[in-house]
């Protein structure tokens, strides 16, 4: 179910645990999925389950826990805006509003051509840059106006 490329490196992380400890690289092993597959289906994760020789169960509960990892299609660029207090005490939920305005979308939504999915996170340790959001699980956008939000969304054209 997944590539020769996506195996490769997953067996690179599994080899970082004893032999019997394996399932101990199921965070790494659901973010290469991720990355190849675009998210994570119920059988990518069975897959995963099946990969890692443990119950698809374990991994359902850890994809659902983290909020990095998709469990339906979302767009080509991802943005999770934290929300948390110190976050929405600096502007974040203004930047919300802009967001979802600009946007034409909610959180948990994907605008109409599928380019941007806008979802809402937790504490992403960056309190002193807040507020702040999380594109495509990689790159920290921080210290947002309306200004640099214009910037960066003019940058995804």
């Amino acid at each position: 179910m997944l590539g020769s490329e996506s195996l490769k490196k997953i067996d690179k992380e599994v080899a970082k645990y004893p032999p019997d400890q394996k399932q101990s690289a199921v965070m790494a092993a659901l973010r290469i999925a991720q990355d190849e597959k675009g998210w994570l289906s119920p059988e990518t994760m069975d897959f995963v389950a099946d990969y890692l020789d443990m119950p698809p169960i374990a991994v359902y509960e850890v994809a659902s826990f983290y909020n990095m990892y998709n469990l339906e299609p979302v767009g080509k660029y991802k943005i999770t805006l934290c929300t948390n207090l110190p976050c929405g005490l600096s502007g974040a939920n203004d930047v919300a509003s802009y967001l979802k305005k600009k946007l034409g979308i909610g959180f948990n939504e994907t605008t109409a051509d599928g380019k941007i999915t806008l979802k809402e996170g937790e504490c992403f340790g960056s309190c002193g840059y807040a507020p702040v959001f999380l594109l495509n699980n990689r790159k920290m956008c921080g210290s947002l106006s309306f200004a640099e939000v214009d910037r960066i969304l003019a940058e995804l054209e």
